[in-house]
């Protein structure tokens, strides 16, 4: 009897198991082993297709040409345009700031050794102007140069300058003194202990390099004078889109915070470099600084007119963008409209190039393309039947007063 049990009791527990085995048999053999890749669910239950199929081949799987008659097409409002060749005018956009022009940079030396008795500008970014006195030097080299031009002088009385008095002025000159200063001294006959040194150009102080009292020489920098009536606008383009920018080409240039409006320059200079920091290319520009409205580190942004470029394009409003792939409906013969996939480049204002995926002379669908791309995925699912816009759908059977639909006889139901 315990035996008799024990066998019925496993007999009971493989029956279950055989049959399911079997059913999954069955399911490999009509179509796919259901835990196998292709198989796969998402978490909301959906079929996942194999990892070798593409993301593009499986959006353009989901749609289907649509063919429409002409009522069709107005009652859509569909519009079509040509992929042409068109000249692409493109802007590189790129990040600018304000710089001091190197090539308005003075350093002030004084032309012998001596002591700096007095210094007239202490501070830096203190404006000074041209041919404004700076300091004060006490020389002996120069103050004896002096002694022996005014000695040479009355020697000479009121002879004709000869060669001797000429040597004596220009060693003046070299050792720093000015043409106002030596005829000073020719008119009052006095040696000047202090010799002055003037600014050579108008600007602002950068740095300073000496204080008052110490000893110089004429390795000394005294003083570093900087113009900023123009400036260099420094502007670093992407890696990727220095091949494009020349010396030559304009950009427009906006610095926000100066109150200036956006202005014009064109590209002076690129430098040979990279900046591996920010992987960018330098590019410098020279502006005038009208009215002192751009300082030195000022921030700003600048949009550098690329070489133009003839490339095949279309509009914007002609591509459907899933986020995964891009395609357009082409126009075939008998408005047979077809779904093409294709790779898009620059994008300059309501044009969009195209590098692949469409040739010149094709037309593709402008206006009504989400209507047209709604109905190119429901006849790709199957579902044109029921409720679609395309000529296979069915109308409902029309019901008089209040009588209740009409259910209609099933495909596979046998017609006496």
């Amino acid at each position: 009897m315990k035996t008799y049990s024990g066998r019925a009791l496993i007999t009971s527990a493989l029956i279950p198991v055989g049959v399911l085995v079997t059913l999954l048999l069955v399911q490999a053999q009509r179509e796919k082993w259901p835990f196998s890749p292709e198989h796969q669910t998402n978490d909301v239950g959906h079929s996942r297709p194999a990892a070798g199929k593409t993301e593009g081949s499986r959006a353009a799987a989901a749609r289907v040409s649509v063919e429409l008659t002409a009522k069709q097409l107005e009652m859509l409002g569909v519009q079509f345009e040509t992929a042409e060749v068109r000249k692409l005018d493109e802007t590189v956009p790129a990040v600018a700031s304000a710089v001091i022009d190197e090539s308005r940079i003075v350093e002030v030396h004084p032309r012998v050794s001596g002591w700096l008795e007095q210094l007239y500008v202490r501070t830096t970014g203190q404006n000074v102007g041209a041919g404004q006195a700076l300091g004060a030097v006490f020389s002996q080299e120069l103050y004896a140069s002096q002694l022996e031009y005014l000695a040479a002088l009355r020697r000479a009385g009121t002879a004709p300058a000869s060669v001797v008095l000429a040597a004596g002025r220009t060693r003046l000159k070299v050792l720093g003194m000015s043409e106002a200063e030596i005829r000073r001294i020719e008119r009052t006959r006095q040696a000047d202990r202090l010799v002055t040194i003037a600014a050579p150009r108008s600007g602002f102080v950068l740095d300073r390099g000496a204080t008052q009292g110490i000893t110089v020489d004429p390795s000394t920098n005294i003083l570093s004078i900087a113009d900023v009536t123009r400036l260099w606008i420094i502007a670093e383009v992407a890696e990727s889109d220095a091949a494009r920018i020349h010396v030559g080409s304009s950009a427009s240039l906006t610095f926000p915070l100066s109150g200036r409006p956006p202005f014009i320059a064109r590209v002076e200079f690129i430098y040979p470099t990279l900046t591996e920091r920010t992987r960018s290319v330098r590019v410098r520009m020279a502006v005038p600084n009208i009215g002192g409205a751009l300082r030195p580190g000022m921030y700003g942004s600048a949009q550098i007119s690329a070489a133009p470029r003839y490339v095949l394009t279309i509009g914007r409003d002609t591509v459907v963008d899933t986020g995964i792939s891009q395609h357009v409906f082409v126009r075939g013969a008998k408005n047979q409209f077809e779904p093409h996939p294709v790779k898009l480049g620059t994008r300059v204002g309501d044009r969009v190039e195209v590098l692949e995926g469409l040739v010149v002379g094709e037309q593709v669908v402008s206006a009504g393309v989400f209507l047209l791309d709604s109905e190119s995925r429901l006849r790709a699912s199957g579902a044109t039947g029921h409720g679609g816009h395309g000529g296979g759908s069915q109308p409902a059977p029309k019901r008089e007063g209040n009588a209740p639909p009409t259910k209609a006889p099933a495909q596979h139901e046998h017609q006496p």
